[in-house]
């Protein structure tokens, strides 16, 4: 990737953090950037292009920090870590997460095969977790995807009805609701 391509993106990630997908627009990326619209073009073909590039290199970037933590070889304590990590991201860039997470975008994985096939980036990470559970015999043995999913479900769930005020609670307080959702639904599951 060029420097300008490169260069574009990160200023549409930053306004996608700062006022979401719906404030990104090719004149206003080329405009924070510089240049003129037409450049912006020669990188990316449309403005859903720029934005499936914006997904794109943030799922990477989040997939390369949660799986080079330390990971614990507790199964209670491997589930503590990514749920953390992953309200760490969702609570602290609400508009990212959204874009990433919960909004409709053209060229988004969809259940269940591009899931399946690996090509989730953080949803590999729950299913590696409940894949190691099932093996060390810890989970009852079923489809470590549909499990993963309804672990996914549930977070991005209760963190949507967080962020629209309908969980009044604060934010240690959310979290330990959290925490103990995501333990009784482990125990739901242990062999």
């Amino acid at each position: 990737m060029s420097a300008t391509a490169e260069r574009l993106l990160a200023i549409a990630r930053e306004i996608v953090i700062d006022e979401g997908a719906d404030a990104v627009s090719m004149r206003r990326v080329a405009a924070a950037a510089g240049v003129t619209p037409m450049t912006i073009y020669r990188h990316y073909a449309n403005r859903e292009a720029l934005l499936n590039s914006v997904a794109h290199a943030c799922f990477a970037e989040i997939g390369h920090r949660w799986t080079h933590r330390p990971r614990s070889a507790d199964l209670d304590k491997r589930v503590i870590e990514l749920l953390d990590d992953h309200l760490d991201f969702a609570l602290g860039q609400p508009r990212l997460y959204d874009f990433l997470f919960t909004e409709r975008r053209e060229g988004a994985r969809r259940w269940p095969d591009n899931f399946r096939d690996g090509g989730s980036p953080s949803l590999n990470l729950v299913a590696d977790v409940v894949r190691d559970g099932i093996r060390r015999g810890e989970l009852r043995d079923e489809d470590e995807w549909e499990l993963a999913l309804m672990f996914a479900a549930m977070i991005h769930g209760l963190v949507r009805l967080y962020g629209a005020g309908r969980i009044d609670l604060s934010e240690e307080e959310f979290r330990a609701l959290c925490h103990r959702f995501v333990g009784r639904m482990l125990d739901g599951f242990r062999a």
